[in-house]
């Protein structure tokens, strides 16, 4: 079996698990569902709940708002700023600062 964990990470009462295969330019992070769901009561956990990484945070951001997707305020959280978009189906994803 290949060891695909990357990180494990816990801040505060925050933890979650990175995965991906050995030389994958992209990666899944783990979050505790019943977690998020205590921090967000409202958010919807019935369709997976993903988080894109990105080092041009600022450029997106602008760039969907710019294109009229629905898109969250700038958080800043203590591992980053991080906002949310909706897809046309009122799906929400999070879009983190990577860098």
């Amino acid at each position: 079996m290949k060891n695909w964990v990357i990180a494990e990470v816990t801040q505060g009462p925050m933890s979650w698990i990175e995965i991906a295969p050995k030389g994958a330019a992209t990666s899944i992070v783990l979050h505790s569902k019943a977690l998020v769901a205590k921090m967000n009561p409202d958010m919807n956990l019935g369709t997976p709940s993903l988080m894109y990484f990105t080092e041009k945070f600022d450029e997106l951001y602008c760039d969907l708002r710019n294109k009229n997707v629905k898109v969250g305020e700038i958080v800043e959280l203590p591992t980053g700023r991080v906002f949310n978009f909706a897809d046309n189906e009122e799906n929400y994803f999070a879009v983190a600062e990577k860098g």
